[in-house]
């Protein structure tokens, strides 16, 4: 190991331990096996997490095994990104007929180019929707 890398080593924090459990001492103990690749990957995902790597692979574990985390392809992973940014879409969709309501309310006048443009993006966002919505019923469909 060369100087730079001992001081990389001597200035990164401490890693965490999993804390203790209320249900006792964790006696049972079990190897798990990865190649060269696998074994980078998840090392990768531990130092992210400033984890020991058998505190992060007993954490990962315990978390999809009582479901507080589904694991995702990452094909899902694009196709819920999708669903996100089309939440947000419709948040403003939403917000650009509330404008033209207040406008409606308040002069009684709004014009046919106002209303087909909100309509038009209204349809292009539930297009959106509908097709990542899709999707990830098609996914899980497969793994069921």
């Amino acid at each position: 190991m060369d100087e730079s890398s001992a001081d990389e080593e001597a200035s990164r924090p401490p890693l965490r331990r999993r804390g203790r459990e209320p249900g006792g001492a964790r006696s049972h103990r079990f190897k798990v096996s990865f190649n060269d690749a696998e074994l980078a990957i998840v090392q990768e995902a531990a130092d992210r997490e400033n984890q020991a790597l058998a505190s992060w692979v007993g954490q990962a574990s315990l978390a999809v095994a009582t479901e507080q985390v589904v694991p995702v392809s990452a094909d899902s992973k694009v196709v819920l990104q999708e669903l996100i940014r089309q939440r947000a879409q419709l948040r403003r969709v939403g917000n650009n007929l509330n404008q033209v309501a207040h406008v409606l309310n308040a002069e009684g006048e709004v014009t046919n180019a106002q209303i087909r443009a909100v309509l038009a993006l209204v349809q292009e966002t539930v297009r959106h929707v509908d097709e990542a919505t899709l999707q990830v019923m098609r996914e899980r469909r497969a793994r069921s």
